[in-house]
């Protein structure tokens, strides 16, 4: 379980729909506070910009975490992973959410707009929000040698 339950969480997508306003509430709902980016905000954006954001928000400190959605998930999971210190996931499973959490140290998750259900929402925030960054050496020496290799990109 993350030692502050009140983790600060920037989200965004590139369209406002019910599976965005699901997982909005189930994160407000477990306390943790939002900052909305994008069409979540009022504001036209599509997912380049939409993940690009959330990463922008995650590296630079004012939030510890971020949620980014777009049709597939993929397109802002490679916006959000263009940001230097972003590992960004695509989760389609609750599985895979919180291997994305021991083992890549996953600090934004992306969901599918077409295929996250809400209940599928709920077992993926469950699985994010509970499941710790990991602290095993060799999966920390993992994450720095991809810092490593982006830095020298």
């Amino acid at each position: 379980m993350h030692l502050d339950p009140r983790v600060r969480i920037a989200i965004a997508s590139d369209e406002k729909t019910g599976l965005t306003d699901h997982v909005m509430a189930r994160v407000r709902e477990r306390g943790h506070a939002l900052l909305p980016l994008g069409p979540l905000a009022g504001v036209d954006q599509q997912w380049p910009e939409a993940g690009r954001g959330v990463g922008q928000a995650v590296a630079d400190g004012g939030v510890d975490e971020g949620i980014v959605f777009c049709w597939t998930g993929t397109g802002v999971s490679m916006a959000a992973n263009k940001v230097p210190g972003i590992r960004a996931a695509l989760c389609a499973d609750a599985e895979t959410a919180r291997g994305a959490r021991l083992w890549n140290r996953a600090n934004v998750l992306a969901l599918s707009l077409r295929l996250t259900t809400p209940a599928l929402a709920d077992e993926i925030l469950d699985a994010w929000f509970t499941t710790p960054l990991g602290a095993d050496p060799d999966d920390t020496a993992c994450v720095d040698r991809l810092e490593l290799q982006a830095a020298q990109a």
